[in-house]
């Protein structure tokens, strides 16, 4: 046999074993990409479970969905003794740093817009010099507003007199600063009190709210120790139990956990959420950090160079952030701990009731291009799942639907964290099924789905923006 022939033979025969080889690897990873494809068109990500497009306000967490307790409309803030000048600069469309070359003057604000809502925690961040503290403290005069409004529970507090300023204060206001602000030579329970004591409280009736705010944020046998027995995370939640002593309708946190090691951070974030489950108040926290912002934040503002650059809900901001800056500080941070299945469902392709028979869910199954059916009743609580096979051998046998469904499915809350549903993918070999409450299917989740909303943005900023 000539040499050419015999080579011939042989990649013939290599192909054809190489080939045989490689699908017996990649048609099982054939037929699980098609499903993956299919579910990946068997809805939109913005469409709940009913076919019709989801709201951003629909679902099971509503944050910010309350009254507004704090409106602010213009507000700008410049440092310097001619601040009509440096505004004249910003309205005709001059930079933070070009009004500090050609006036010398600082702007801190410029024209903010905000609300903040009832019973939330609004989370301001941003680096050093983003003007975050700087916006919390103009919502009690701390620092005076140049220009703008700030309404708090219907007053405009720019329109009050320093008597009328000081009750809104301590009435309406509670405030946690970084260093804790303690005085040193009074007992934790006289610290805790020191607010009811300037408004006028009787003694009895203060050290008794000063009492029930110790043991609230866990200190009780320490009321009669002093700031300086105490460590970094137990003044700060003195400082903490001071703010609330008083009743505020609003609490302002300004780093107010930036001081401490990461675990006691850690430990002080836990027991803020905490505080905030039992008591509702509505608190405007400043952060430099993410982690923090993400963590604690139902609603996060984003700040650079004095203007709010977006404004949104945790998983917004992780799914669509509004810039290359925006973009820049999310670099690295592990989505899964943050977003919840809410954000993944997508509408289920193929409802089937349970009084369906196998004849005609098979047929819906095979209409839409299906292999997998979610099954209800008539409340549309979720029943199972069925798979084709499995009604084929129900039709076979002439048994009822109800043989062919598995009642036995993982199934999560729209509030499961990502990280926690991604264990479940691991472990299953169908749609993860999302259910409120109640038990009704309020969509779906495809494994295709989940890591492209996770893996994290290769963005990054053209400028530093390192914490």
């Amino acid at each position: 046999m000539p040499y050419n022939d015999t080579v011939k033979d042989m990649l013939s025969h290599l192909e054809g074993s190489l080939s045989k080889h490689l699908d017996n690897i990649f048609l099982p990873l054939r037929t699980w990409t098609r499903e993956v494809q299919i579910s990946s068109c068997a809805g939109k990500p913005d469409e709940a479970a009913g076919g019709s497009p989801r709201h951003p306000d629909d679902g099971v967490r509503k944050e910010g969905s309350g009254k507004r307790i704090i409106s602010i409309g213009g507000l700008t803030k410049v440092f310097g003794p001619r601040p009509d000048a440096a505004i004249k600069m910003l309205e005709n469309g001059s930079s933070k740093k070009e009004v500090l070359e050609q006036t010398s003057m600082v702007v801190g604000l410029k024209d903010i817009a905000l609300d903040v809502h009832e019973g939330e925690i609004f989370v301001v961040m941003g680096l050093s010099g983003s003007g975050k503290s700087t916006l919390l403290r103009c919502l009690n005069r701390l620092v005076e507003p140049t220009r703008g409004s700030i309404v708090i529970n219907g007053t405009d507090i720019r329109d009050l007199d320093d008597k009328g300023l000081r009750k809104f204060r301590r009435t309406q206001m509670g405030m946690v600063f970084q260093n804790f602000g303690l005085l040193p030579h009074r007992t934790i329970l006289d610290n805790v009190a020191y607010g009811l004591e300037v408004r006028g409280t009787r003694a009895e009736e203060r050290h008794a709210r000063a009492q029930s705010m110790i043991e609230l944020v866990g200190l009780k046998g320490y009321e009669s120790a002093y700031p300086s027995a105490l460590s970094g995370g137990m003044k700060q939640r003195v400082g903490l139990a001071r703010a609330l002593a008083t009743d505020p309708a609003i609490l302002l946190m300004d780093e107010a956990f930036s001081a401490l090691d990461p675990l006691i951070r850690r430990s002080m974030q836990d027991e803020l959420i905490d505080l905030h489950d039992k008591l509702q108040k509505t608190i405007v926290f400043v952060t430099h950090d993410l982690d923090e912002a993400l963590r604690l934040g139902d609603r996060i503002a984003i700040m650079k160079d004095g203007e709010v650059v977006q404004v949104g809900t945790p998983e917004e901001i992780l799914s669509n952030p509004s810039n290359e800056y925006v973009a820049s500080f999310l670099n690295g941070i592990d989505r899964s701990k943050v977003m919840t299945c809410e954000s993944l469902m997508k509408r289920p392709e193929v409802v089937i009731s349970r009084k369906t028979g196998p004849r005609t869910a098979l047929k819906m199954l095979d209409d839409s291009d299906q292999v997998i059916g979610f099954v209800v009743d008539r409340d549309r609580r979720f029943t199972g799942l069925v798979k084709a096979e499995g009604l084929l051998k129900a039709l076979e046998a002439a048994k009822p639907l109800a043989t062919a469904v598995n009642t036995s499915v993982r199934t999560v809350k729209p509030d499961t964290k990502v990280e926690e549903l991604i264990a479940i993918l691991v472990e299953t070999d169908y749609p993860i099924p999302v259910l409120n409450d109640d038990g009704i299917l309020m969509g779906v989740i495809y494994p295709g789905s989940v890591m492209d909303k996770v893996r994290p943005d290769d963005v990054t900023a053209s400028g530093e923006v390192a914490l």
